[in-house]
C-alpha cells in the first residue's frame, strides 16, 4: 500500500462522515459468525464483566445509553482491507499463540530498574515480548474491532434505540481493549527501562512509571500497524518524550512556586534555592500555599494562580487577559492582585514555617 493511501486511511478514522450513507437497515444489528471463532473464546470470557446485559433495560434507559455512546468518539487506525465482508473471518482465523506470563521476567525487570520497588510491581512485566507477527495481528484485530464498533455507532438513533446494536458496540470495544492491553503488557518493561533514567529527588519512579504507562497506551492507540515498523521503536520515542516533558514541566512549576513564595516574603533559604528541594518538603510547601490560597476570595484566588501559573494554569497570564476574562478593567485586576498579595504576605507572616525547614 502506498504512503498516500495509508495517510488517507488514517485520516478517515477521524472523519465523522466516513460512514456516510450507512443506515440502520443496511448494517444488521446481529452477531457476525467470526465472533464465535476459537481465537475469541478467551477474550470474550475475560471481558464478560465489561459488557452490560441490556435485556431488561427500559426504552428510556436505552435512549440515555444511546445518547451517551454518541457523545463518545471511537478512534481507530483505518485500513482499506477492513471494508471487505470477509475480513473478520480472515483476521480471527490465524492463531495468535500468546506465551504464558512468566514470574521470572517481572522479577528481572524490578532488579534491572535499579530502584527500590515493591515486588508486586514485577507482575506488570511478566508478559513475554511479542513476535513481529503477533504484534501486527494484535494491532490489526484491535483496530478492526474498533472500526466495527464505530460503524454500528454511526447508525445509532436516540429516538429508536437498538438494544442489540448497543450490546454489539460494547462487546467490540471491550474486545478491542483486551487486544490493546496485551500489547501494553508486552511493552511495560520498555517503560521501566526508560523512565528509570529520569528518576531524581524531585521525580520519583512511581509517578514517572504511571505517566509512562499512560503515554504507552496512547501510543498503542495511535500506532499505524500497516507501516511496517516495530511498535517498540515508536513507543520508545513516545515514552521518552513524555518523561522528558513531565520532568521539565514539574521543574518549571517548582520554579514558579518558588518565585511565588519569595514574592510573598517566605524565606526558603539560600541553600534550598541552590539545591533540589526534597519531595516531602516540596509537597509541604505546596500544601501550605494551597491552604493560604484557600483563604482568598474566588477572584483573588483565580488571579494569583493565573499570574504565577499555579494549578491548571500552564502559562503566566497578563493583566489584560485576566481583565478580559473577568469583565473588569486592567487596573481593577492590578488592584485585586495587590490586595491578594497583601493578604498572602500577612498569612505568611503569621504562619509558622519552621517545621518545613531542612
Amino acid at each position: 500500500m502506498s504512503s498516500s493511501t495509508k495517510s488517507k486511511s488514517r485520516k478517515a478514522a477521524s472523519q465523522p462522515n466516513q460512514f456516510e450513507g450507512l443506515t440502520a437497515s443496511s448494517v444488521a444489528a446481529r452477531m457476525p459468525a467470526w465472533v464465535q471463532c476459537p481465537e475469541l473464546v478467551v477474550p470474550i470470557a475475560e471481558t464478560r464483566d465489561q459488557v452490560r446485559n441490556l435485556e431488561n433495560a427500559t426504552p428510556a434507559e436505552l435512549r440515555a445509553i444511546t445518547k451517551q455512546r454518541l457523545r463518545q468518539e471511537i478512534d481507530f487506525i483505518g485500513n482499506e482491507r477492513f471494508s471487505s465482508a470477509r475480513e473478520g473471518k480472515r483476521i480471527f482465523a490465524e492463531e495468535l499463540g500468546l506465551a504464558e506470563r512468566q514470574t521470572a521476567l517481572g522479577i528481572a525487570a524490578i532488579r534491572r530498574s535499579g530502584v527500590d520497588l515493591p515486588i508486586h510491581l514485577g507482575r506488570l512485566c511478566e508478559a513475554p515480548l511479542l513476535k513481529p507477527e503477533q504484534e501486527r495481528l494484535l494491532f490489526e484485530r484491535m483496530n478492526y474491532l474498533l472500526q466495527q464498533a464505530a460503524i454500528h455507532r454511526s447508525v445509532l438513533y436516540p429516538d429508536r434505540p437498538s438494544r442489540h446494536r448497543l450490546e454489539l458496540i460494547e462487546l467490540y470495544v471491550a474486545l478491542a481493549d483486551w487486544h490493546r492491553d496485551r500489547i501494553v503488557e508486552a511493552n511495560l518493561r520498555l517503560v521501566f527501562s526508560i523512565v528509570k533514567k529520569f528518576v531524581n529527588p524531585n521525580n520519583n519512579f512511581d509517578e514517572l512509571l504511571s505517566d509512562g504507562i499512560v503515554a504507552l497506551i496512547r501510543g498503542v492507540e495511535k500506532f499505524d500497524f500497516d507501516r511496517g515498523f516495530r511498535f517498540s521503536t515508536y513507543a520508545t520515542q513516545v515514552v521518552r518524550r513524555n518523561a522528558y516533558r513531565t520532568v521539565v514541566l514539574r521543574q518549571q512549576e517548582r520554579q514558579k512556586v518558588m518565585g511565588g513564595l519569595q514574592d510573598m516574603d517566605i524565606d526558603i533559604g539560600e541553600e534550598e534555592r541552590e539545591s533540589a528541594i526534597s519531595e516531602k518538603r516540596w509537597h509541604e510547601l505546596r500544601s501550605r500555599l494551597s491552604v493560604m490560597l484557600g483563604d482568598l476570595d474566588r477572584r483573588e484566588k483565580f488571579i494569583i494562580r493565573a499570574r504565577f501559573s499555579l494549578g491548571s494554569h500552564r502559562r503566566v497570564h497578563t493583566l489584560q487577559s485576566l481583565a478580559d476574562r473577568l469583565g473588569v478593567s486592567k487596573e481593577r485586576v492590578r488592584q485585586l492582585e495587590r490586595r491578594a498579595m497583601d493578604k498572602l504576605r500577612a498569612m505568611a507572616g503569621t504562619t509558622d514555617l519552621a517545621e518545613l525547614e531542612g
